[in-house]
């Protein structure tokens, strides 16, 4: 619960690929937001399914009635399977669509993808020198 976190950020991760159902997705975001969530986030990145842009719409359209109910705004981490900086694009896109400017920023959106950095360092190479490196040589990789 919140009261254990202190002043500390109590991130909750649902392991949404678990979930067999959209509808048990959008309860269990209500309920780590009940239960004082600061973020809540679609997986450790561990599991077989992970980060889906349905079931992201469905915890995104959860924090959205949230917000109605209590006007606490949650944060949103989609995480696993995202290694495409192109991807990300759809995420705040999305995010931005359902919930509008005020959740685009670092403090209510964030990535869980740790290969994303390999390729957002590729995409600034070549932003730069017009041609795109190996991951091999890039030094997060």
């Amino acid at each position: 619960s919140k009261e254990a976190c202190g002043p500390a950020h109590m991130k909750t991760i649902l392991a949404t690929g678990e979930l067999p159902t959209y509808s048990q997705v959008y309860q269990a975001s209500l309920t780590c937001m009940m239960a004082g969530a600061d973020f809540i986030k679609t997986s450790t990145g561990k599991e077989p399914t992970n980060a889906t842009i349905p079931v992201s719409l469905v915890m995104i359209r959860a924090l959205r009635e949230y917000y109605e109910r209590t006007g606490y705004r949650v944060g949103f981490k989609p995480a696993g399977g995202i290694s495409a900086a192109k991807q990300t694009l759809v995420y705040q896109a999305m995010l931005k669509d359902e919930l509008g400017d005020a959740w685009v920023n670092n403090t209510l959106f964030r990535f869980g993808a740790s290969r994303l950095l390999t390729d957002i360092e590729r995409q600034l190479y070549h932003g730069a020198t017009s041609e795109y490196a190996a991951s091999h040589y890039m030094p997060m990789a």
